[in-house]
């Protein structure tokens, strides 16, 4: 018998529509499961399971268990750090420009609410139960953004290389911005404004360019005292 045109149309309807919507549905299962239960107490069964999804749907979208495993690192906030990086590296900006620029970036991600929780979570599961993607995320995400805001203070003192001090100012200024993501939950137990709307997450942008610059003006007046008493000595 003929096919009616109802049954012949009905499974080309919208698969790249129902493909994202189960690719997404595995990305954010396997980030809650992996953030409560570790990489290793984590099967790949439980997360088709979760997310209503066939077993294969991982080896498709995924290749593996590790490769859904990295996916949960890089994708779910959004962005990634090539684009803090070129903000540094840009000899036009200014410093204040540049700092307000990657502040922006940092606290972004913190819109996205109970993911960013799991996230960070992930992050705190993977320091203490490492996998092989810790050494990846240590030179892509912590290593690399960290280089290129120090090679940015050092154009701004006027230092030829990153000295112990440049690297605590810039552990200093980076450690603003964390500080939001680990103490999420006491801000908003404390002052739940502080976080409540995207104009909120926003304004921390502009008051921790603020602080930087403060840190900066600090380091910048200590080097010339410091200068200063070295040119007394005989």
């Amino acid at each position: 018998m003929q096919a009616t045109p109802s049954t012949t149309q009905a499974p080309r309807r919208a698969p790249r529509s129902d493909g994202a919507e189960a690719r997404h549905r595995l990305l954010h299962t396997a980030l809650r499961l992996f953030a409560q239960k570790g990489f290793s107490k984590t099967s790949t069964r439980e997360i088709a399971r979760e997310a209503e999804v066939n077993i294969s749907a991982i080896s498709y979208y995924f290749g593996d268990k590790e490769g859904l495993y990295a996916a949960t690192f890089s994708e779910p906030m959004g962005g990634d750090s090539s684009d803090l990086i070129a903000i540094c590296r840009d000899t036009g900006l200014p410093l204040e420009a540049a700092l307000r620029a990657c502040f922006a970036l940092m606290v972004e991600p913190l819109k996205q609410g109970e993911i960013v929780r799991q996230c960070i979570q992930l992050h705190m599961r993977e320091m203490l139960e490492p996998t092989s993607q810790w050494a990846e995320e240590l030179e892509r995400d912590i290593k690399g953004p960290h280089r290129a805001i120090a090679e940015l203070l050092c154009r701004h003192l006027q230092v030829a290389r990153a000295d112990d001090d440049i690297h605590r100012l810039t552990f200093a200024i980076t450690g603003l911005s964390m500080q939001l993501y680990v103490s999420q939950d006491f801000i908003e137990a404390l002052r739940p404004s502080l976080l409540r709307t995207p104009r909120a997450i926003d304004a921390w942008a502009d008051r921790l360019t603020g602080y930087a610059m403060a840190l900066v003006q600090a380091e910048t007046a200590r080097r010339r005292e410091v200068a200063a008493e070295q040119r007394k000595k005989p």
